[in-house]
C-alpha cells in the first residue's frame, strides 16, 4: 500500500461525496422530521467534518509539503471551519435557503475537481513508479 493509493481511494470518496450534493434535489437546512433513534447518531456525524478525504487529504500534504505547511493548513481549516460552525446561524440567515444551495453546490463542483486531480495523480504515480 503506498500513498498513490490513498490518493485514488480519496480521491474516489471525495468524488462520491461531491456526486452527493450536486445531485441532491433538496437544501440541507430543509426541515425534517428526525426519529429518536437518528438523533442519538449526531456524533457519527463528525466524519463529515474529518472523513477519509480530510484524513487523505492531510496524509497526501505531509508527502508533498512537509510537515510545517500540513500543520499551517489544518490550523487555517479548523479556525475557518469554526467561525463558520460558531455563525452559521447569522450566514444562512443573510444567504438563504437559495444561496446556502448555490454555495453547496459551488463546493461540490471545486470538491469535485479536486477529487478528479487526486484520482489523476495517484494513477498517474503509480504508472511511472511501476514501469
Amino acid at each position: 500500500m503506498s500513498i498513490f493509493s490513498f490518493e485514488i481511494a480519496g480521491g474516489i470518496l471525495l468524488l462520491i461525496v461531491s456526486v452527493r450534493i450536486l445531485s441532491s434535489s433538496k437544501s440541507t437546512h430543509d426541515e425534517d422530521v428526525d426519529s429518536p433513534e437518528s438523533l442519538g447518531a449526531v456524533p457519527i456525524a463528525i466524519p463529515l467534518l474529518v472523513g477519509p478525504g480530510a484524513i487523505t487529504t492531510t496524509i497526501f500534504n505531509l508527502q508533498s509539503y512537509g510537515i510545517m505547511v500540513t500543520i499551517i493548513a489544518v490550523i487555517v481549516v479548523l479556525a475557518i471551519t469554526w467561525v463558520i460552525l460558531r455563525y452559521i446561524n447569522g450566514i444562512y440567515r443573510v444567504l438563504g435557503k437559495t444561496g446556502a444551495l448555490v454555495i453547496a453546490r459551488a463546493m461540490a463542483l471545486l470538491i469535485a475537481a479536486i477529487a478528479v486531480q487526486y484520482i489523476l495523480n495517484g494513477i498517474t504515480h503509480y504508472i511511472t513508479t511501476s514501469s
